[in-house]
Parts: C-alpha cells; sequence; structure tokens
C-alpha cells in the first residue's frame, strides 16, 4: 500500500457502498496518509456515460477504487487512469475501507457481464 492515497467509493448514502459504481449519487473520497485516513468528502460526480467517472475520478486525483462490479471496459478505462480496481465490494464504506487499510480486502473480480448504457 503506498504512504499517500485517495481511495474513491461509490455510494448512494454515504453509508453503504454502492454495488455498481455506474448507479452511485456520490463518490467518498478518502485521503490516507501512513495507512490512517485523514480526511473524507463526499462529492458528486457528473452525469454518467462511458469513461466519464474514470477520468472524473482520476482528475479528483484518485490511486483506487472500491466497488460491487462494473463492466470489463469500465476496469480498463480506470487501470489507464492508473487507478487500482477492486471489486466485489458490499455493506457499509467503513467496514470496506477499514479491511482494506488492514490489507485484508482483495477484489473479487466480480466484473459485470451484461450490457451497460
Amino acid at each position: 500500500m503506498k504512504e499517500n492515497m485517495l481511495i474513491a467509493i461509490p455510494s448512494n448514502d454515504g453509508i453503504h457502498v454502492e454495488e455498481h459504481f455506474g448507479h452511485c449519487r456520490r463518490f467518498i473520497l478518502v485521503k490516507i496518509h501512513d495507512g490512517k485516513v485523514m480526511s473524507r468528502l463526499s462529492v458528486n460526480p457528473p452525469q454518467h456515460a462511458p469513461g466519464v467517472f474514470p477520468a472524473f475520478l482520476a482528475s479528483e486525483g484518485a490511486d483506487v477504487i472500491i466497488t460491487g462490479g462494473m463492466g470489463g471496459r469500465a476496469v480498463n478505462l480506470f487501470k489507464e487512469q492508473g487507478i487500482d480496481v477492486i471489486l466485489g465490494a458490499a455493506g457499509k464504506v467503513d467496514d470496506n475501507l477499514n479491511t482494506f487499510l488492514e490489507g485484508e480486502l482483495e477484489s473479487s473480480g466480480s466484473v459485470c457481464t451484461h450490457e451497460h448504457a
């Protein structure tokens, strides 16, 4: 894990991980320094369209996105922006964040296989 990083987590209510990042109403951006949370900010993303969220989160400085699922194309777009993708997250944002900081959150590889609009 990097010493300083910005983690993006999609959410609709600010409490739970939105299991499909393309449907989120906001991203929780968590700034980490030396393994500790330094700040937490909720930001509204631009309107969803293919490629928009990866570019938006890259412009915000995100290093990692923790989400439920996304299509393979989206995974590649995030990786092209230098953003690591962790798939398969569910439940509370804080629980997933803590598990990630403990080095225990691993991507389950739950890439969506249905068509995205």
